[in-house]
């Protein structure tokens, strides 16, 4: 049966990828239909140093934004004929251009404009220019995350399509990144390192990220080969700057799924400069479509704020402050799971009593007193401290049954049951409390002078991590438990233990990014030291890294990059954990080497701006702390016994597949895997045996992503947005078994989730109704979550029953699935 599922979601899978494969090519093949009664307008916009302006807003009155230029400053868009319009440039820091035109049927109009520094607001002005492309290839561009159809509201929802990035699960927040698993990635915000959360068993517990996306400004992500500034991970760094504002603002976004409201504001001498924001976010609405029936109550709720104030010309101050209540309670009542193959169909069925109640609570506050004696040199002193209190609580007792049901084709008892394979029942039990409390200060400097920069850091950090710990799970099958004993009760997964660590670490490093010129050809090298000591293990840890760019001076605009370095992961309390809670007091860093080389080749198709990305990586890790993954729960063996890699490659697509909206296709092919020194076992021979390299549990041969947005041409207010991902299947063990090399898949990941939206008014047009033009920018959505209606999985329950009979095996791999088909209505406004 399973078989016949999955060959019905891949049907389904690809009609949809035929589906918009035919739509594009008959967009494409529908140009000449448009030519004969639309008309063109291209052109390259500059500033009055003759230099291309990126980012440029292109409106048409009572219309809105139809297109922005690209970083060469061009633009193209498609209108009606025999139409007098109006359009209008704009773009922030400089004076708004407004010329009308009227096209004649086939006409292309050319419109190379030059626009004036506004001197009032030119301080807040951001270019990404050619030079930051070379030396910071890692932007990431933002405006298009509301646009993005998402299930949990989190920011990382627009990181999972990036080339590298693997995501399957749609309730998380949390990615894996060429083949690490979702401990081994680096999050900042505004310098500060964020901590997610240690009790997270699954994504129907997991509340908001930390990342608030209304508040962001910038945001920079490496897959690998970062620099020497970003800390102590093996696999990936995001860093996020927030907004400074220059003028008052509200965004209030609202949904099925929770909302939000965002102030921002500054002072008439713009020394002071405000941005709050407060979410809301209950995911009741998709965890009806579980597999488990019962009273779902999730409520997680947020408040950030971000304020700062320019005491002089040369001192600012700061305060990010963060405080986040998620709440989690489940009541289960009943589930039926069909599952199975296509010779061999099963159900189970369980019957509950008991609940789940989880509790987050945690507080973030970071000082930052920022100082400028000259232009060339910041100085900066960052003080943080950060309190956690996480509490998981569950008693749940099942009572199941699973049975044989009937397959044959054509019979008259198709899918009614045949044999009672196991009657038993399951108590699940947890009293789980964790505190965390860490203060950290840190001084950092920046220094450039002509075409160098050179930034350095020393942090101090102090950790104070207290647990208590006691789970344990009875397995029940016909009256006997499960390992059965003739004389004693034997529970499973248990764990019982009290833990306190105290202890502090000092980390720092150096590095200078350089760029010059030989000839015409232009290069740019970034390279740095890092070092880390942690008094728990005593173990001083140097990390070199170095980074190397260059850009020939042919008539492609290509840039080749190549990039190396040794990334320490020291542990984090979760690793020196094992499966039964006790502490390794001995446990080391994991280590990895990067070796990356890549390119970022500017072309033009169908003559519109496109920019390929690919880069091939090989990382080789040592001293790694093999690790089961059950759902979101990461398990530790807490021993540094295994050595691996990770090998693959990463290409991106991103351009205008529709003119004047961005849209952008990934594609990832990895292979990652470790081989443990002593996981040796005995085979029925009494033979040793060596299992040697297998999967880790992040392995995923293909994965890949499209964003795809597009318009109604004649009116450009209306708009699709389609975001499509497909990944081969994890591999997973069972919890069962001691052995890490017995894996099997779960299944595929596929997915595709689509957005309907409606400009109703935007900052450069007027409504006809006057209650609207009230705000700057108005979006109604409609969103439709899981198109398809794919049944994914998020892991398996294990049941076992007492005997085995007529060769049935006592161990069945449940699937617990993830959502179907939802949809959401969203509301963005902004005043």
């Amino acid at each position: 049966m399973q078989a016949l599922f999955l060959s019905k979601n891949t049907s389904r899978f690809i009609l949809v990828i035929s589906t918009i494969s035919l739509l594009i090519i008959n967009m494409l093949s529908s140009n000449f239909l448009f030519a004969q009664t639309d008309g063109y307008i291209q052109g390259t916009i500059r500033n009055a140093n003759h230099k291309p302006v990126p980012a440029v807003s292109v409106s048409l009155d009572g219309v809105g934004l139809l297109a922005t230029t690209n970083d060469s400053g061009y633009f193209k868009l498609r209108l009606s004929a025999r139409q007098s319009v109006t359009i209008t440039l704009s773009c922030v820091g400089y004076q708004s251009v407004k010329k009308q035109l009227r096209l004649n049927p086939g006409e292309t109009v050319l419109m190379n404009e030059t626009l004036i520094f506004d001197v009032k607001s030119i301080r807040e002005v951001t270019v990404i220019g050619e030079s930051d492309r070379l030396a910071n290839p890692n932007n990431v561009e933002v405006k298009n995350f509301n646009q993005l159809p998402n299930t949990n509201g989190s920011f990382e929802s627009l990181i999972k399509t990036l080339p590298g990035v693997s995501s399957s699960n749609e309730l998380s927040s949390q990615y894996s990144v060429r083949g690490g698993n979702f401990d081994e990635n680096l999050v900042y915000v505004n310098d500060v390192e964020i901590i997610r959360p240690f009790l997270i068993r699954s994504g129907q517990q997991e509340g908001l990220s930390f990342i608030n996306p209304d508040m962001v400004s910038s945001v920079r992500f490496s897959a690998g080969g970062f620099e020497s500034r970003y800390g102590d991970k093996m696999s990936s760094v995001l860093d996020v700057s927030y907004r400074k504002p220059s003028a008052a603002q509200y965004i209030v976004t609202a949904g099925l799924l929770g909302g939000g409201i965002t102030a921002e504001g500054a002072s008439k001498n713009g020394k002071f400069t405000h941005i709050t924001g407060v979410r809301y976010k209950t995911s009741r609405y998709l965890l009806n479509t579980l597999e488990t029936n019962g009273e779902y109550q999730p409520s997680f709720t947020d408040i950030q704020t971000l304020l700062t104030w320019q005491a002089s010309k040369k001192m600012e101050f700061s305060f990010l402050g963060n405080y986040a209540q998620n709440d989690y309670r489940f009541v289960p009542e009943s589930r039926s799971t069909t599952f199975g193959t296509i010779s061999q169909m099963y159900n189970l069925k369980i019957y509950y009593d008991g609940q789940e109640r989880d509790k987050y609570r945690s507080a973030l506050g970071a000082f930052t007193v920022n100082y400028r004696p000259v232009e060339s040199l910041a100085l900066k002193l960052v003080t943080s401290g950060y309190s956690a209190y996480e509490q998981e609580t569950f008693d749940i007792e099942g009572q199941y049954l699973i049975n044989e049901l009937d397959n044959t084709a054509g019979s008259t008892t198709y899918g009614d049951s045949l044999l009672n394979l196991g009657v038993g029942g399951m108590l699940n039990h947890a009293r789980n409390y964790l505190w965390v409390n860490t203060w950290s200060a840190a001084h950092i400097g920046i220094f450039n002078k002509n075409r160098n920069t050179l930034r350095w850091s020393l942090e101090y950090k102090q950790e104070h991590i207290k647990d208590r710990l006691s789970e344990w799970t009875l397995i029940d099958s016909a009256g006997y438990s499960q390992p059965y004993s003739p004389s004693v009760i034997n529970l499973q997964d248990v764990a019982s233990t009290a833990n306190r660590v105290n202890s502090f670490r000092v980390s720092g490093y150096v590095q200078d990014t350089w760029q010059f010129s030989g000839g015409e050809t232009r290069y740019a090298l970034n390279s740095g030291v890092r070092f880390n000591y942690w008094n728990y293990n005593t173990q001083l840890l140097v990390s070199p890294r170095v980074r190397f760019s260059m850009k020939p001076p042919w008539k492609r605009d290509i840039i080749f990059r190549l990039a190396a370095g040794v990334y320490y992961q020291p542990p984090f309390y979760k690793e020196m954990r094992d499966f039964h809670g006790v502490l390794n007091p001995d446990i080391k860093a994991q280590k990895s080497l990067h070796f990356v080389m890549g390119s970022d080749y500017t072309l033009k198709i169908w003559d519109r701006p496109f920019i390929l990305t690919s880069e091939v990586y090989y990382k080789y890790m040592d001293n790694l702390i093999p690790y089961k993954v059950d759902n979101l729960r990461i398990r530790y063996t807490a021993k540094n016994n295994a050595s691996g890699y990770a090998k693959g490659i990463d290409m991106k697509l991103n351009g205008e597949f529709v003119p004047g909206v961005e849209s952008w296709a990934s594609l990832s092919l990895m292979q990652t895997e470790e081989n443990q020194k002593d996981d040796y076992y005995i085979d029925s021979n009494g033979n040793r045996v060596e299992p040697g390299y297998y999967p880790r549990p992040t392995d995923q041969l293909v994965n890949f992503n499209l964003f795809f947005q597009d318009y109604l041409p004649n009116n450009p207010t209306l708009q699709m947005h389609l975001n499509l991902s497909y990944g081969n299947p994890l591999h997973v063990s069972s919890p069962l078994s001691n052995r890490f090399d017995k894996t099997f898949p779960l299944g595929p990941y596929r997915r595709v989730d689509m957005g309907l939206s409606k400009i109703i008014k935007d900052k450069n047009t007027t409504s006809a109704l006057p209650l609207f033009n009230k705000f700057k920018e108005l979006i109604v959505s409609l969103e439709v979550f899981n198109l398809l209606d794919i049944n994914n999985k998020a892991s398996y329950l294990w049941i076992q029953s007492v005997s085995n009979q007529e060769n049935i095996p006592n161990v069945f791999a449940v699937p617990n699935y993830l959502t179907s088909r939802r949809l959401n209505i969203k509301i963005v406004a902004r005043f």
